[in-house]
């Protein structure tokens, strides 16, 4: 058994013959289709001698003949080896000669001038296109020949660019039940948007107000927000360097009114040592109660009357605590 390819087999039947010259040598067993081109298999007679590059032609006995293959040694190379069981004739060696109809059909175009009165017209119409415009027509040619050099070198772009649309359709291709249930959802949803289009656009033109009065309201009052913020610098800046005062004060909202940074030192376990100076006088209260009040300067005044020099202690007019010693009328406005 040898194997043939050929790229037309015509009207080719199983038990078809198989000549070399006018002999027949074997037949065909098996005809079928490999990717765009048929491929044979033939039974030939063990005393057949033909070199391993013969080829294979589909050939026809006479006008109306049957139809064979027809075997031959290479005409445009040298023969090489011989034609053994298990040998396939490669495409390239195949051929066919031309059919009664496709011999007809020529006889037909030339017999019934085939186009060739036409001939002339075109050559006529073409000298007369480019008359006088052989230097555009060169033109033409030169930019011709740049334009396909620059689609040459970008060959491979165009390729990468095929694969990508090719991955691109396939994922939609995997998306397909997801676009089928959005084709038939957006006809829906459009004609939902069509039914409050009145609506849409009283929403876009209310926009456009609350727009026109943001802006107004931003220009109104543009110069005082920016005096707003330039009087809070110096507040920010205040509290900026009142930063380490502000953190350290923090450390006594949860001990007060003792300062959680000295706790430790005088309360120890079950007992505290304490050592306290207290100043109860009018004027220390007065100092660290009142001021800033309505009341500041009073316990200070009637400390006065009572004969104390602020700052001095004993009194030198009461030589004793002044909340014990007695009132003097005569002192004081």
């Amino acid at each position: 058994m040898i194997q043939a390819q050929l790229p037309d087999v015509d009207r080719l039947q199983p038990n078809s013959r198989v000549r070399v010259g006018d002999v027949t040598v074997g037949t065909v067993t098996k005809i079928e289709r490999q990717d765009w081109h048929a491929l044979l298999t033939m039974r030939l007679n063990g005393d057949v001698i033909l070199p391993e590059n013969a080829t294979a032609a589909l050939g026809q006995t006479s006008l109306l003949g049957s139809l064979h293959i027809e075997l031959a040694p290479p005409s445009q190379e040298r023969p090489e080896g011989r034609l053994h069981q298990g040998s396939l004739i490669p495409l390239s060696s195949g051929k066919a000669y031309p059919s009664t109809e496709q011999t007809l059909a020529a006889a037909s175009v030339l017999l019934n001038n085939g186009g060739l009165g036409q001939v002339q017209d075109i050559t006529r119409a073409l000298s007369t296109a480019f008359a006088g415009r052989e230097g555009e027509l060169r033109s033409l040619l030169a930019q011709l020949d740049t334009f396909i050099g620059r689609v040459n070198d970008q060959t491979d772009d165009i390729i990468n660019a095929t694969d990508s649309l090719n991955r691109l359709v396939g994922q939609f291709a995997a998306q397909q039940p997801v676009i089928d249930k959005g084709l038939d959802t957006i006809p829906a949803a459009l004609t939902v948007l069509n039914h409050r289009r009145d609506h849409l656009i009283d929403a876009v033109d209310q926009l456009g107000k609350f727009s026109a009065l943001a802006a107004d309201s931003v220009d109104q009052t543009k110069a005082a927000m920016v005096q707003e913020l330039k009087d809070l610098g110096p507040v920010l800046e205040s509290l900026g360097n009142a930063g380490t005062s502000i953190t350290r004060s923090l450390n006594l909202i949860t001990t007060f009114p003792f300062a959680k940074d000295s706790l430790d030192k005088w309360f120890r376990g079950d007992y505290a040592n304490v050592s306290l100076i207290v100043d109860l006088t009018l004027s220390r209260l007065d100092s660290g109660l009142f001021t800033g009040t309505r009341f500041e300067g009073d316990l200070t005044k009637l400390e006065m009357q009572w004969g104390r020099t602020i700052g001095v202690l004993p009194s030198p007019y009461t030589a004793g605590n002044p909340l014990l010693a007695p009132y003097r009328t005569d002192q004081g406005p």
